[in-house]
C-alpha cells in the first residue's frame, strides 16, 4: 500500500514538473516554487471542500482507505460502512474526496522533496557560492511539510478534534506564506522606495491579525459554528447574545463536546460565531490602513489594489454565508480569500524589508 501511495504522490507532482521541465522560462527552479504555491493554494481550497463537505472522514483510517491507497480497492469496505450508516461520514464519494486530498498534498511533497534536491546539489556543485541555491530555506519547508502531513494524519486518528482540525489549516496557510516569501526572494526584483519603513508596523500587524482571524475561522469551522448566529450584523437579534466563551474557547476536547465530555452548549457555538465576526472588523481596518499606505508607492500598488479587492470578497462572503446559510462555493471562496490575503501580504512584507 505505501508503495502505492507514493506512486499516486509521484503521478500527482509529475505533471507540475514537467510543466517546468519544458517551459522556457530561464529559471526553472523560481517557476518549480511559484508552481508550488499555486498548488498549495489549491490544496487548501480543496481541503475547505473536503472539510465542508465532511469528507474528513471518508476514510477512517491513515494513509490509506481501509489499509488500501485507493476507494477503488476498499470499495467493500466503504459500501458496507455506507449500508450500515447512510448518513453518516464514510461514503463512495466522500472517501474519494479525502483520498484525492491526500493525493494532491503527497503531490506538493514531492515538489518540496524536489526543491530540496535541486538546492542541495547546486550548493554543492557551485562550493556553496550561488545564495539563490542555498538549501536552508527548501529544506525548512521540507521539515514544515513532514509537520504537516502528522497533523493530517491526526486529524484522522483523533476523528476530527477541532485544536488539531484548526492547526493543520494554520499550518497549511504558514506552508503557503513560506512558499511565497521563498518565490519572492528568488525574484528579479524592482527598485523600492526606502521610505516603506513606515509601512512595516502595519504590514506587520496586518499579517498577525489575519492569521489570528484565520485561526479563529479554522476554530468556527472545526466546531460547525458557522450558522451559529443566522442574522448579520447582530447575532440572534442582540449585540451581545448568550455566551459561553469558557467551553468555546476550550482547545482540548473532542468535537462537540466539552472538556469534561458533556455536549457543547449552543450558547458556546455562538462564542465561537460571534469572535470570530467581531474581530472580522479588527483585521479589516488593519488591512486597509496597510494597503492604503502601499498605495501611495508606485511598485507597490498594484499588490495594495489586489488588497483591497480580496479584503472586500472577504468581508462580502463572510457576510454572504450567513444570509444565505452557508452555501458550499461560498465558503469555499471565503477560504480561498483567506489563503489569498496570505499570499498578498507575504508578498507586501517581503518588498517592504527588502527595501530596507
Amino acid at each position: 500500500m505505501l508503495i502505492q501511495l507514493a506512486a499516486m504522490g509521484i503521478l500527482a507532482a509529475l505533471l507540475p514538473l514537467t510543466m517546468v521541465w519544458v517551459s522556457t522560462d530561464t529559471d526553472k527552479y523560481r517557476k518549480l516554487v511559484w508552481i508550488t504555491v499555486f498548488l498549495t493554494f489549491d490544496l487548501i481550497m480543496f481541503g475547505a471542500f473536503t472539510r465542508l463537505t465532511d469528507s474528513g472522514l471518508g476514510c477512517p483510517d491513515w494513509p490509506g482507505c481501509y489499509g488500501h491507497a485507493n476507494p477503488m480497492q476498499a470499495h467493500t469496505d466503504i459500501s458496507a460502512a455506507e449500508a450500515a450508516m447512510p448518513t453518516g461520514p464514510v461514503t463512495v464519494v466522500k472517501a474519494w474526496i479525502e483520498m484525492i486530498h491526500r493525493y494532491l498534498a503527497m503531490g506538493i511533497g514531492v515538489l518540496i522533496i524536489s526543491m530540496m534536491t535541486i538546492s542541495w546539489r547546486r550548493w554543492l556543485q557551485t562550493g556553496r557560492k550561488e545564495a539563490r541555491f542555498s538549501p536552508h530555506f527548501p529544506t525548512l519547508l521540507f521539515v514544515f511539510v513532514c509537520v504537516q502531513g502528522a497533523f493530517g494524519a491526526w486529524t484522522v486518528t483523533l476523528k476530527l478534534q477541532p485544536i488539531i482540525v484548526t492547526a493543520h489549516l494554520m499550518l497549511g496557510m504558514m506552508l503557503l506564506a513560506l512558499l511565497t516569501w521563498f518565490g519572492m526572494r528568488l525574484r528579479n526584483h524592482v527598485s523600492i522606495a526606502r521610505s516603506t519603513s513606515t509601512l512595516i508596523l502595519p504590514a506587520t500587524l496586518a499579517a498577525a491579525a489575519l492569521a489570528m482571524q484565520i485561526a479563529l475561522g479554522g476554530w468556527v469551522s472545526s466546531n460547525y459554528a458557522a450558522l451559529a448566529c443566522v442574522d448579520f450584523p447582530l447575532c440572534h437579534g442582540a449585540l451581545l447574545p448568550e455566551m459561553d466563551f469558557q467551553n468555546g474557547f476550550t482547545l482540548w476536547r473532542d468535537l462537540g463536546k466539552t472538556a469534561h465530555g458533556d455536549f457543547l452548549p449552543f450558547a458556546a457555538l455562538t462564542a465561537i460565531h460571534w469572535t470570530h465576526r467581531v474581530f472580522a472588523f479588527v483585521v479589516v481596518t488593519l488591512v486597509i490602513w496597510t494597503a492604503l499606505g502601499a498605495h501611495r508607492i508606485d511598485s507597490l500598488r498594484k499588490t495594495a489594489r489586489w488588497i483591497l479587492a480580496v479584503i472586500a470578497l472577504q468581508f462580502c462572503s463572510g457576510a454572504a454565508t450567513v444570509f444565505l446559510s452557508l452555501p458550499l462555493t461560498l465558503a469555499v471562496i471565503h477560504n480561498g480569500g483567506a489563503a489569498l490575503l496570505v499570499i498578498l501580504l507575504a508578498k507586501l512584507n517581503h518588498s517592504i524589508r527588502l527595501a530596507r
